[in-house]
């Protein structure tokens, strides 16, 4: 088969993923018809817990989710979900006395953690500002601005050059700033700048602002001068405000989903130099990640290594990021081993991860693919973003490469 016809088959298969399995689950099976927004958990086995708290990030990446689909695919139920799911945003996580977006809330939408997660203000500008470029709804836009001169005013650190981690309510610094108990309790960390330029991206496709063109430059230029580690070929997690290192663990997934988010962000920016810089580093996390992240024998991505521990679990969310940052790969080098590397990632995915029987794709399997115990369909992080946006940047992607598409627009999902 020739990678045309390959990449065609791609993208049907991805297409029919996202319209016959993805989204209807979370339009119908996550829907909370009784407080809105989407239940807050949801056993492997479908066991709904309407109980369960509502966090942040889940309804967040909801949000973005049903904006991109229908910015996409312009059915007319994306955009009533899409709709629906912002005012159900606004009206319960923005806080209407400090600003900013609170990180968990009861099952009613009363706020129990009012922390002001810097990482969690990033992805409310990425949803709202993706549902104001679907939709033009204007109070989306209004919002995601109000979110990121909060986050220029309280997280900037300008002696320094970076982002601080954690806020309380009344945006004071806090003592621990960690996102979960997984994280080191250090001041920088790759991931909440990682998804800052993601939404800074995003919001800079939709309103021209100097001080966003400014700072989402600069937080290319962090990536450059220190997120990526010095030889190239992994992110570090965790540093000091001085940007001194502090961990050792290569996650392979934030490795490809980092190669391709920078090159849209310097594609943004539309300055040669800078672009020229981002994909050379781009191509050295691709290349390490192809040559080191991806299983040969089975197909799909290991999950990290620890210093001389490899993790050969696979979760859902990298193998998502794998097949986007694979065809990214592809696209700037015309490198088939990056085709490759993606289709055999897809069909580890259709293989054993998606499932058939009860919607969506598993959190985690083993490295041959049998199913591991205590995954959730729905939780604070186990949300649609992932693997809808990988079949929406497929779908563009590969309309892109075959020349049905102008390069810019291969990012369906808005150059995050």
């Amino acid at each position: 088969m020739t990678t045309d016809l390959a990449l065609r088959d791609l993208k049907a298969e991805m297409h029919a993923e996202l319209t016959r399995n993805i989204l209807p689950f979370w339009m119908n099976v996550a829907r909370d018809r009784r407080h809105g927004g989407v239940v807050g958990l949801i056993d492997e086995d479908g066991t709904p817990h309407p109980d369960a708290p509502k966090g942040v990030i889940l309804h967040a990446r909801v949000l973005w989710t049903f904006s991109a689909a229908y910015r996409r695919l312009g059915e007319e139920s994306l955009r009533r979900a899409a709709d629906a799911s912002a005012l159900h945003f606004v009206a319960n996580f923005v806080d209407p006395t400090f600003g900013g977006v609170f990180w968990m809330l009861d099952a009613r939408g009363r706020p129990m953690d009012e922390r002001k997660h810097v990482y969690a203000q990033a992805f409310a500008i990425y949803a709202l500002a993706e549902h104001f470029r679907a939709t033009g709804n204007p109070h989306s836009l209004d919002a995601a601005i109000a979110l990121f001169r909060l986050v220029e005013s309280h997280a900037f650190d300008a002696s320094h050059i970076g982002y601080e981690e954690c806020f309380s309510r009344p945006w004071t610094l806090l003592d621990d700033v960690r996102l979960s108990e997984r994280d080191l309790n250090e001041r920088r960390s790759m991931n909440t700048h990682l998804h800052l330029l993601e939404a800074y991206t995003t919001l800079h496709e939709v309103w021209a602002d100097a001080r966003l063109t400014e700072q989402l430059r600069t937080l290319v230029e962090l990536f450059l001068d220190h997120i990526i580690a010095r030889d190239g070929d992994h992110v570090v997690g965790f540093f000091t405000e001085r940007w001194e290192p502090r961990s050792a663990k290569n996650s392979f997934g934030h490795d490809i989903e980092t190669s391709w988010l920078l090159l849209e962000a310097a594609h943004a920016l539309g300055d040669a130099a800078l672009t020229e810089r981002v994909r050379a580093a781009a191509m050295c996390l691709g290349e390490a990640v192809l040559e080191r992240g991806l299983d040969t024998e089975h197909g799909g991505l290991f999950n990290e290594r620890d210093g001389a521990v490899l993790d050969t679990d696979k979760e859902w969310w990298p193998q998502a990021e794998a097949i986007v940052g694979f065809l990214a790969a592809y696209r700037e080098s015309s490198d088939e081993r990056y085709v490759d590397a993606a289709l055999s990632t897809w069909r580890f995915v259709e293989r054993h991860i998606v499932d058939r029987r009860n919607g969506e794709w598993l959190r985690r399997v083993s490295r041959s693919g049998d199913r591991t115990r205590g995954g959730e369909k729905i939780g604070p992080w186990k949300c649609p973003y992932h693997d809808g946006r990988a079949c929406l940047e497929v779908m563009g992607r590969v309309d892109a490469l075959l020349g049905r598409a102008p390069s810019r627009a291969a990012a369906t999902s808005s150059h995050t």
